[in-house]
């Protein structure tokens, strides 16, 4: 454990300090090298920050409980993400360029007004609290707290035992975010990235090793037979992703999550020129291809060696997994590799909040002729107190019915449906008013927390997500019809130099693929 515990230790040294060497000369005391990184981002530093972003803890813990449970149909969230990172790629992050955009309420300010501008800020503020940082937190606590035993060690209680390690994480991850800004956030992405790509490998690799006895083909084949409809992609109607969802609200959500969400576009914001962001975008769709054999894969295995003994603590199967494959001697790697997973998502949200609190919120109405400096200090303070709350929340979120990532989502649609119609409206409906937006904003909240959390409607909450955007497209052309919009402002120009030559060939390719893995995998 003494080795472990080492290794741990070495590896988060090793990423503090590469972060600290790449910044130690560059000034983050103006808002654009605090929360842009300068503009100075390439592509593979993208992408490595965009996936590390994406994949935290509640990927690994979380959807590997849902495949171990409901089999490979779980891999729908992550390979329709290809999709949406093309349109990212060639459309919406383009357009952000074009309008030298901090934040996307900036960019909603510019479609619609100042007050559209701020709800939408309070309610991302909001989303980040109740949402994405506890339950990012307590998925990394249950993690290390399991590799680590840290209730044996210190002689206390499981609850407690991941009370500790929340807080420990937490803090950690605040001193990145506050001290370091986004380029602090991309370079230690950068580093945990390889880590993640390496231990995530490493689980399904030697347990198929294992099973194979040497042979980690044959591994998978024992595995496949054990368990063959486990690997269908195809969920049933019943299932707790129906097929049918991708054409529904799903889409919506991921156009959401990688075209409009602070934390995912902030990185793409931060790139040199266009080029550099869209290498970024499509490297990050490949990527999210490939990731499933690090957090599906190792799920469906965990069925073959543990049966059904966990289906009513799903969230339990990817550590104990790894108890059961990895060496003891790589616990503290593995242990880093958790860690900086968890950092990665923490310190972007608490990055994007600051972002947003400073340049939406603080210098547009508390203090409208802050300094940079003062602009930048008041983003540390936010990320800080939202760090707390985040703390203080994380146990709360524990023994989700149906797992932690599936709660994740649940949550998420209170809040990013609402957003995803407006910002779609706001693109391609040039006679939506703001008023209509701003009415949508509390129709949609209303109508999603009533139909599922209030009323209950025997409805996947996917489909409800589809529904609801559709009424939400019908109130805005409704209102917008008796309060028109006012004539739009002309785009002010801003040199964002020319495309990726190579961005649609590679659009059109992960289309392709991601069509055939469904074809592929559909039973």
């Amino acid at each position: 454990m003494l080795l472990a515990f080492a290794s741990f230790v070495g590896f988060t040294a090793l990423v503090a300090f590469f972060s600290w060497y790449k910044l130690r000369k560059d000034a983050l005391d103006s808002s654009e090298g605090y929360f842009l990184g300068g503009r100075s981002l390439t592509g593979v530093i993208i992408a490595g920050s965009m996936l590390l972003t994406n994949i935290s803890t509640e990927h690994l813990i979380g959807l590997n409980g849902s495949s171990y449970k409901n089999g490979m149909i779980v891999i729908a969230w992550e390979v329709t993400s290809a999709l949406a990172l093309v349109a990212a790629a060639l459309y919406f992050v383009p357009k952000y360029l074009k309008l030298g955009v901090t934040t996307i309420p900036q960019y909603l300010e510019h479609r619609f007004d100042r007050l559209t501008r701020t709800l939408i800020a309070l309610f991302l503020m909001v989303s980040f609290v109740v949402t994405l940082l506890p339950i990012v937190l307590y998925t990394g606590a249950i993690n290390l707290e399991s590799l680590f035993n840290v209730a044996e060690v210190f002689g206390v209680s499981h609850t407690e035992g991941l009370w500790i390690t929340v807080i420990v994480v937490g803090l950690i991850g605040s001193v990145y975010a506050i001290f370091g800004g986004l380029k602090a956030v991309a370079y230690s992405d950068t580093l945990n990235g390889y880590g993640l790509l390496l231990g995530g490998l490493l689980i399904p690799l030697l347990a198929l090793w294992n099973i194979g006895d040497g042979n980690p083909l044959r591994g998978l084949e024992q595995v496949y037979a054990r368990a063959p409809e486990k690997f269908n992609v195809i969920g049933a109607k019943d299932s707790v992703l129906p097929f049918e969802t991708l054409f529904t609200g799903l889409i919506i959500n991921q156009l959401y999550f990688w075209c409009m969400n602070q934390t995912i576009v902030q990185r793409a914001l931060g790139a040199k020129n266009l080029i550099e962001a869209q290498k970024g975008l499509l490297y990050t769709g490949l990527l999210k291809i490939l990731v499933p054999i690090i957090i599906i894969l190792p799920g469906i295995i965990s069925f073959y060696y543990f049966g059904d003994a966990f289906y009513d603590q799903q969230d339990r199967v990817y550590p104990e997994l790894v108890k059961r494959v990895l060496p003891t001697w790589l616990y503290g790697f593995f242990a880093a590799v958790i860690m900086g997973a968890v950092l990665s998502t923490f310190n972007s949200v608490l990055n994007s909040a600051a972002t947003i609190f400073s340049c939406d919120l603080y210098k547009q109405h508390l203090n409208q002729g802050a300094t940079e400096h003062q602009q930048v200090v008041a983003g540390k303070l936010a990320s800080a107190l939202m760090a707390v709350f985040a703390i203080a929340m994380a146990p709360l979120v524990a023994d989700a019915p149906e797992g932690l990532y599936q709660l994740l989502q649940q949550l998420n649609g209170i809040f990013f449906i609402p957003i995803a119609s407006i910002m779609l409206a706001g693109f391609f409906l040039p006679y939506v008013s703001a008023l209509a937006a701003r009415a949508t904003l509390f129709v949609g909240l209303a109508f999603y927390v009533l139909t599922f959390f209030v009323f209950q409607v025997d409805l996947h909450f996917i489909h409800l997500w589809g529904i609801e955007f559709v009424l939400n497209m019908v109130v805005m052309l409704s209102v917008s019809y008796f309060f028109p919009a006012r004539q739009r402002r002309p785009e002010a120009p801003w040199p964002v130099g020319s495309a990726w030559k190579y961005a649609p060939h590679m659009g059109l390719a992960l289309t392709a693929i991601t069509i055939l893995i469904y074809i592929w995998l559909g039973q």
